[in-house]
């Protein structure tokens, strides 16, 4: 195994840099991209760096000195650039305040790997030791990285993290093209961009909580009503949900709401972000009767499958399995078990599986439905 080869990265903290740098790109360069971001007490990602590589050249962008943003969305969100990487989802999060729709053509090298036959998740430090040979350091994983200047190392650290991209994309790019698979991989990289976009948040939290799955509906209504609340607040104050309520206090609060100030002080203890005027207006909405229309708007939280739901479930899990088989992809690429289980429940077919998935399976799942 290699050890991997040092580059310079050009440090810029203009934006008359950054848009010098980005001018010399080809219109239609593979430009490595990735962020460090810091999230310990926030509910927004802070953007601390931008990584930048194309063909041997390399830039660590300061988003603290000046706004990156109108000079990247020219080039990454509406030209034909493509960008580069490596399991996305968080770095377009993050993003997404400079990047309200994401990058224009995103090629995700995690996805990538999972339908070429390199399984799911895997890490991109596996990736470059298996597709360039190189052994990366994990030293700077738990930086500082809003500190300036930043160290030597950490410089040398993010600056790795774009250098093998190009090499990465290259090989991943024709092992999918050999798979008949790089429509598949572009139209999951499109869902990846997506789901990062929709910042409003889910409309329907409470469907994470299968403890409250078999709740009278009125009592789910309620923990959707302060699970909003909850994300309102937290985005509002830029503080991590569970700082506010964690989902142990929310399902005790649905199930038997507290009726004085002092007792919701005396339930939501150790709850950091919780303060007297947050805790005002939480005890306001579980005074507050839950009414038909609120019942309507929730949706009901699927259950685990039982009985014949549940035989139903193995017999789909089985089905899912000889196909990926048979197309050489990751079971849970093709659909995860969660997905199955609420699809098996519901009985209606999932967004997850529409698009290529639905062309592979739907021929297959819906017989297999219990009656």
């Amino acid at each position: 195994m290699l050890l991997p080869a040092t580059a310079d990265a050009e440090w810029i903290d203009h934006r008359d840099t950054l848009l010098a740098w980005l001018d010399a790109l080809p219109a239609d360069a593979a430009v490595g991209v990735d962020t460090e971001f810091m999230r310990r007490n926030t509910f927004y990602p802070q953007l601390a760096l931008l990584q930048l590589g194309w063909n041997g050249r390399h830039a660590l962008v300061d988003p603290l000195a000046f706004d990156i943003g109108t000079a990247l969305q020219p080039r990454l969100g509406d030209g034909a650039v493509v960008t580069v990487m490596h399991s996305a989802s968080e770095d377009l999060e993050t993003l997404a305040p400079l990047l309200p729709d994401g990058p224009r053509q995103l090629f995700d090298t995690q996805i990538a790997a999972a339908f070429v036959g390199m399984g799911l998740g895997i890490s991109y430090r596996a990736l470059v030791a298996e597709l360039a040979g190189v052994e990366l350091d994990k030293g700077e994983t738990r930086s500082d990285w809003l500190q300036r200047p930043l160290t030597d190392s950490q410089r040398a650290y993010a600056t790795l993290d774009v250098v093998y991209l190009k090499t990465i994309h290259e090989q991943l790019g024709e092992r999918l093209h050999q798979r008949d698979r790089s429509a598949w991989h572009a139209e999951d990289c499109d869902r990846l961009k997506r789901r990062a976009s929709h910042r409003d948040g889910d409309p329907q939290p409470q469907r994470a909580l299968r403890a409250a799955a078999e709740w009278p509906v009125a009592k789910q209504a309620l923990l959707r009503r302060l699970l909003l609340w909850r994300d309102r607040s937290a985005r509002s104050l830029d503080r991590p949900r569970p700082w506010l309520m964690d989902d142990t206090l929310a399902l005790s609060l649905a199930q038997q709401p507290a009726t004085t100030l002092s007792e919701l002080e005396q339930r939501s203890r150790g709850q950091r972000a919780l303060r007297s005027a947050q805790r005002s207006e939480l005890l306001e909405l579980l005074g507050r009767p839950v009414d038909a229309d609120e019942i309507a708007a929730t949706a009901s939280i699927p259950a685990h499958p039982q009985g014949e739901a549940k035989k139903a479930l193995a017999a789909m899990k089985q089905a899912v399995d000889e196909q990926a088989t048979a197309l050489d992809l990751p079971s849970g690429l093709l659909c995860p078990r969660k997905v199955l289980e609420e699809y098996v429940v519901s009985a209606e077919w999932p967004e997850f599986l529409e698009g290529w998935r639905r062309e592979v399976l739907h021929d297959r799942l819906p017989a297999l439905l219990p009656a």
